[in-house]
């Protein structure tokens, strides 16, 4: 333990995934913070890939980057735009990676022969994981396991919860465990008994949850929440109404309400004299409902059946729109399907274009197209990452006049490689985590747009991308009007371009989507926005 005593908090799910565990923490997180606690929050993810990384967005939704590079579940997305603070690779834990360190220290004979087996081995690597963050002198640290008790995967995680409440004692540590209450239209009742058994078979594994909230369509009538907490074995104020709400951003002033805050304080025996300060919340969240005019942005991209994909972006255009009053309407336009044909008609009317981020070859044509559409009819455009990309391989073809130009991610053997990989990534034979990660320098050039917007010459931006601007056609571009303006100071690497004679075409190497929460914007994006609203 640290020499602060710090206290835990396990959020468990049952009856059934994607209840929201990570916004319910996401919501704690931020209260605990305004009550003047020092929080911060960690995933276990119960399945056996290393990290999200090589995951289909499609099945996994965005795989969200740290600021040191680590390759994470999209809940950490949430959990740094409520709390305002950065995580890192400990925030975020695999089955995968838990088994990876087991087998390793058992090759190098860490376990002097021994037979290694989950417990005491597995679950002792979970706690030390666990207990990793308590090193940082955190008072609170929220830890949220993935899945559903009852699911194979997860039972190392509950059994170390288990172990933990115990050797941690009374009041250090507690469970909270969000459930679901269905809604029987033919009866018109809620049902509690999903609940109960998933409770039930919380006790089973020996743990007893401290706190129970609950997911509901509708307010939860006083006879059930009197029934939960005397089924369910917690006293009546710690059964928490968690009602579907317009937005996630209500979710902490509806729990602050029902003293979600004061619950867990009293369960873990800390006391605040500070009231939780939501103020500038209250204040974000006004201006989001009330905006006083609207934009619509096409959102160009391969995996936008899956808008959980992208949901960095999405989120960082409600923390720009609210701050300018403005209402960010995304047109979600899949770029497989963008053909000369109709690429007028799929993007009429907006009044501007980010073209996403990718892997792969699938709907790459359709997104040069796009950049096309923009950059000739004067339609404020971002880029970001592979968006930016594909802005260099279209001035390439259209512009500098090489037709077969290409991303050598797309054509090995192009002619005109105007995207190339770096020296060091030609021999990487693993995929996963070997790109150019997490927090990176950039220096802007002078007068830019990019200069301007961030009001400072020197920025730091998280990257996730493995191809790079060859910077053998940098002359060629500039010359046309396609600048260079934001380079790495210590590789000269491209970071950032952006177009002359356009109201706003800007592309960047980088993710600012990962940077931009609730308190503080991202420049970038306020910008863009402003560039469309002027459109």
């Amino acid at each position: 333990m640290s020499k602060k005593n710090t206290k835990y908090i396990f959020v468990t799910g049952g009856v059934t995934s994607s209840l929201g565990k990570g916004i319910v923490s996401a919501s704690l997180g931020l209260l605990l913070k305004s009550r003047g606690f020092n929080v911060t929050i960690q995933k276990l993810d119960p399945y056996i890939n290393i990290d999200p990384g090589t995951l289909n967005p499609y099945e996994h939704g965005e795989c969200y980057v740290t600021e040191d590079g680590a390759e994470t579940d999209l809940d950490l997305g949430h959990y740094e735009r409520y709390l305002d603070a950065p995580t890192s690779q400990n925030n975020n834990v695999t089955t995968g990676k838990i088994y990876q360190t087991v087998i390793e220290k058992e090759r190098k004979g860490d376990f002097l022969g021994k037979t290694v087996q989950v417990i005491p081995h597995i679950t002792n690597e979970i706690k030390r994981r666990i207990k990793i963050l308590s090193k940082q002198n955190y008072d609170i640290i929220i830890t949220e396991i993935g899945g559903t008790v009852g699911d194979i995967e997860s039972l190392p995680y509950i059994e170390t919860v288990r172990q933990l409440k115990w050797e941690l004692g009374e009041k250090n540590s507690m469970v909270i465990h969000l459930t679901l209450l269905p809604y029987l239209a033919s009866s018109g009742e809620l049902k509690t008994k999903p609940s109960q058994h998933s409770v039930r078979q919380l006790m089973e594994s020996g743990i007893m949850a401290d706190v129970l909230v609950c997911r509901t369509e509708h307010k939860i009538p006083k006879d059930q929440r009197a029934k939960l907490a005397q089924f369910c074995n917690v006293p009546l104020e710690n059964v928490i109404e968690c009602k579907d709400l317009e937005t996630i951003y209500e979710v902490p002033m509806y729990l602050q309400k029902q003293d979600f805050d004061d619950v867990v304080l009293k369960g873990l025996d800390l006391k605040s004299d500070k009231e939780a300060d939501l103020k500038d919340w209250k204040t974000f969240l006004k201006k989001f409902q009330n905006p006083k005019r609207t934009v619509e942005i096409a959102l160009v991209g391969k995996y936008i059946s899956l808008q959980d994909s992208y949901i960095s972006i999405a989120e960082a255009f409600k923390h720009a729109g609210a701050d300018l009053e403005t209402e960010v309407k995304i047109r979600w336009v899949y770029s497989g399907d963008l053909t000369k044909e109709n690429i007028k008609e799929s993007l009429d009317g907006v009044c501007g274009i980010l073209v996403a981020p990718g892997f792969g070859d699938r709907g790459i044509e359709g997104k040069i197209l796009t950049a096309q559409y923009a950059r000739e009819n004067k339609v404020p455009m971002l880029g970001i990452c592979l968006g930016m990309q594909i802005m260099t391989v279209e001035f390439a073809r259209n512009v500098l006049g090489y037709t077969k130009a290409n991303s050598m991610e797309f054509d090995t053997s192009t002619e005109y490689p105007v995207i190339s990989l770096m020296e060091e990534q030609k021999n990487v034979v693993d995929k996963g985590g070997t790109m150019r990660l997490g927090a990176w320098k950039c220096a802007l050039k002078n007068g830019s747009k990019l200069n301007e917007i961030y009001g400072s010459k020197n920025i730091s931006e998280r990257h996730r991308h493995r191809y790079e601007f060859n910077s053998e056609y940098i002359q060629e571009f500039e010359s046309n009007g396609f600048i260079a303006t934001g380079t790495n100071p210590e590789t000269g690497l491209v970071e950032a371009l952006e177009m002359t004679d356009h109201p706003f075409y800007v592309g960047v190497q980088y993710h600012p989507e990962y940077k931009s929460t609730v308190a503080t914007p991202h420049p970038l994006f306020r910008a863009f926005i402003k560039a469309c609203s002027a459109k």
